[in-house]
């Protein structure tokens, strides 16, 4: 199948909101060092106490700023979902296919439940022959950027020895390694997480390469990441993992699932003292549950963010941009924790510190980012793989190296569109649209009907239709629901088994 609507261009982004009305004139107030709202400037203390506190304001100084008019912030333009490495899986898009598992092009777009379509991931441009350019561009970026922080520091440092200071030091005795955090606190969380994720660095035989994110999934040296982060390293490239504290191993891939986007590889030699992440239960998210997501964004390793679980079963199909790519499909969690490229792979906790999915693809309102580099950063817009997908996934992959997907054993249209997954006339290749025998056969669906439902889930889309398809395992029983001649029809199916990515 593909998920393509073929030919079409993509579309433009939307032009600049209009400037919004000018607000009523306001007495003119003294400038304030935030530039968030006017307040008033401390009085000056007494020449004779230079530790004298300055008399209370007359007025309220908790009083809430004045407000803008209403309408007079407008609504940010669509954004574009992209992989979130820095890497194979910069944005996503495709040359456009036509048969199962196909690839797609820029002018593709997801849906939601909510029947809101998304636009098609934007493929990274490649710098310097590859995403290493990429790389190089975040070395020297940051570079510039200690060197300007150090000189500022300096220049800080000395003007306060000239001119003395009245600020008040903690002591060193103990320090801040001596404070006592909670569980709970996401300090804590952090803490406890990052000795076990690494920053995975990836280069093909031709120098290719980029940088994401993993996590120790057991004992034996097993790291979970995503497909698109190691894709480079397959046929004979090379892969290292580095933890925080600086160690490097030299890894392989074990097995790599490119439609669920999920891999493992396995350090050489790995250290004794690896101690997996515990593993939570997606299925028991909530919207609003705390998030913390730990990566790589822009090759800055052991980066913490935070946010809340902002959606839960979000359709997302996306690829690495490649001409030779194929799509990848979730039903994600959305998360507002910011996410970048170099995440990809990472972790995604909850407030206990269990792993509850793993971060793979943001949606960006461009394609500009740092240095130019056509990069594209958060805006508030991530997505991750349910953990209870990609452990099923990791499981079959380091037992036989091979990804095993459920399927109804139907063919369905990609294009986009709101009433539902129809079944085409034919399948991949000029094969029948269902085959004989599979699943959807032997529960009488033919080509024409339009699936809407899978068991609770509305389903929109034939996008939409795999990734809840493949949060199953092959032997469950699923109910459909489905419309053939303006009649709605329910049947239960038992899913079929795909193995490898065919």
């Amino acid at each position: 199948m593909s998920t393509e609507n073929e030919g079409n261009p993509v579309p433009p982004a939307p032009s600049a909101p209009p400037v919004p009305p000018a607000s009523p004139a306001a007495p003119p107030q003294p400038a304030a060092s935030g530039g968030d709202a006017p307040t008033a400037p401390l009085p000056p203390a007494p020449a004779s106490d230079p530790y004298a506190a300055p008399p209370a304001p007359a007025s309220d100084p908790y009083a809430a700023p004045p407000q803008a008019p209403e309408g007079s912030w407008p609504p940010p333009p669509p954004a574009t979902p992209s992989y979130a490495d820095a890497g194979a899986g910069a944005a996503a898009g495709a040359a456009p296919g036509t048969g199962w598992g196909s690839s797609y092009d820029q002018a593709h777009q997801t849906y939601d439940h909510a029947n809101q379509p998304y636009q098609q991931p934007q493929p990274a441009p490649k710098k310097g022959g590859g995403r290493g350019g990429l790389i190089a561009a975040v070395l020297v970026a940051a570079l510039v950027a200690g060197g300007l922080g150090g000189g500022l520091g300096y220049t800080l440092a000395k003007n306060n020895d000239d001119g003395g200071s009245t600020t008040v030091s903690a002591t060193t005795d103990g320090g801040a390694t001596q404070v006592k955090r909670a569980a709970g606190t996401i300090a804590a969380v952090a803490h406890n997480a990052l000795p076990s994720t690494v920053t995975i660095e990836s280069e093909s035989t031709s120098g290719e390469g980029g940088t994401g994110t993993g996590f120790v999934f057991d004992k034996q040296g097993h790291i979970i990441t995503n497909n698109h982060v190691v894709a480079d390293s397959l046929d004979g490239g090379k892969l290292t993992a580095t933890f925080p504290d600086g160690k490097k191993y030299e890894a392989e891939v074990v097995g790599h699932a490119q439609g669920y986007d999920v891999a493992v590889i396995k350090l050489k030699n790995p250290p004794a003292d690896l101690k997996p992440l515990a593993l939570g239960d997606s299925d028991k998210v909530a919207v609003g549950d705390e998030t913390i997501a730990i990566g790589a964004p822009f090759g800055l390793s052991n980066t913490v963010t935070t946010g809340i679980i902002s959606a839960k079963n979000r359709p997302v199909a996306s690829s690495d941009g490649s001409a030779s790519s194929k799509a990848s499909y979730m039903s994600a969690l959305q998360t507002d924790a910011s996410i970048n490229p170099g995440n990809s792979g990472g972790p995604l906790l909850d407030s206990s510190g269990a792993v509850i999915g793993i971060n793979s693809a943001i949606q960006s309102a461009s394609s500009g980012g740092l240095g130019s580099s056509g990069q594209s950063g958060s805006i508030g817009l991530g997505f991750a793989i349910p953990i209870n997908q990609a452990k099923y996934v990791a499981q079959q992959l380091i037992k036989t190296g091979k990804p095993v997907y459920a399927k109804i054993g139907a063919s369905v249209s990609l294009e986009d569109g709101t009433s539902g997954a129809q079944i085409t006339d034919s399948g991949s290749g000029g094969a029948a649209a269902v085959e004989a025998g599979g699943p959807a056969d032997k529960a009488g669906l033919k080509s024409g009907d339009v699936i809407t439902k899978l068991d609770d889930s509305v389903i929109d889309s034939g996008p939409t239709l795999i990734g809840e398809i493949w949060t199953h395992q092959p032997g469950d029983k699923v109910q459909i629901t489905y419309k053939r001649g303006g009649t709605e029809h329910t049947v239960t199916l038992t899913l079929g088994s795909r193995v490898g990515d065919n």
